[in-house]
């Protein structure tokens, strides 16, 4: 007996980036976690053959159980996720997306840090953009409600969720899977906060994102987490957050009524929250969408 709770992995993937999916498996397998680890690599639109075929190399001759199965309820990463959920068999779930990588000693440290009391538990990261490399971390061990409603506390992130098996689940309802980990994260914060070990233990890619610049969902996504958390438009700096990037997303699109609309929205709750300013300047041709992202994610923050 270790003393350590089993731990199953989920890693959903569309089988669009083998390359990376390999090395989410390898880093995964190669954590030294003592207690019982095994992984479900889930196919979320991809023939099963395809993807079992991408990871094969990366699990030869290990000693976890390692699935690949196929995404049986909604299509997307809700839906992937809670299908590996379903899977496992295990005392807690982790998630890791098919193009970060953990760590050495994520796993370990976070299933010590649940065992001093709580029932979810998040990590600093590390934001790859290219050749750079940012942390991105916390400055708490605890991640409460407010800190989610205040800032989207970005290290808070999928590919570092720990927690019981069955204490919660994605919601599928999210829109093209938008936004589906921030609300996961609000919602475990609801219940108890969040146990946080505040080191870089996964390194999350962003250069490879699908969700970076499909702006009609992330503007559904902010739509749906405003209707879900009205929290998020009480507090000052969390609303004009999000309004500034309701604005940003619909400059991106042209929208430049609906873009000025909500940087005056923006301005309202917060003056200098500095996302109004940048949307306006999107709208009106100034700089490029793109131009902006990339220059946000080379110091490893977003939009």
């Amino acid at each position: 007996m270790t003393g350590f709770r089993s731990a199953g992995v989920v890693i959903p993937t569309s089988g669009n980036r083998p390359r990376r999916l390999r090395e989410a498996v390898e880093a995964v397998l190669a954590q030294d976690y003592p207690g019982e680890l095994s992984l479900v690599v889930v196919a979320d639109g991809a023939p099963l053959a395809v993807v079992a075929e991408q990871v094969a190399d990366a699990v030869v001759g290990g000693s976890h159980s390692v699935r690949v199965l196929p995404n049986t309820l909604s299509p997307g990463l809700p839906g992937a996720r809670n299908t590996g959920i379903a899977a496992c068999d295990t005392d807690l779930v982790a998630f890791c997306d098919d193009d970060d990588v953990w760590l050495p000693g994520k796993l370990t440290a976070q299933a010590r840090a649940l065992e001093d009391g709580g029932e979810f538990a998040s990590c600093g990261i590390e934001v790859e953009y290219g050749d750079r490399r940012v942390p991105r971390l916390a400055g708490t061990s605890r991640v409460t409600v407010d800190d989610l409603v205040r800032s989207r506390m970005v290290m808070v992130h999928s590919s570092t969720f720990l927690f019981p098996r069955g204490a919660l689940w994605a919601d599928e309802s999210a829109p093209g899977g938008q936004n589906e980990d921030w609300d996961l994260a609000l919602r475990a914060a609801k219940r108890q906060p969040i146990v946080h070990v505040d080191r870089p233990l996964v390194r999350v890619r962003w250069g490879g994102s699908h969700y970076s610049a499909r702006w009609a969902d992330r503007i559904a996504g902010l739509d749906w987490m405003l209707a879900r958390h009205p929290e998020l438009a009480v507090d000052p700096c969390g609303a004009a957050r999000v309004y500034g990037q309701l604005a940003f997303s619909h400059a991106a699109l042209g929208h430049r009524r609906e873009a000025a609309r909500w940087a005056a929205r923006t301005f309202a709750a917060r003056p200098r929250e500095p996302r109004g300013p940048i949307a306006l300047a999107v709208a009106a041709g100034l700089v490029s969408a793109p131009a902006v992202l990339s220059l946000l994610h080379q110091r490893g923050r977003g939009i």
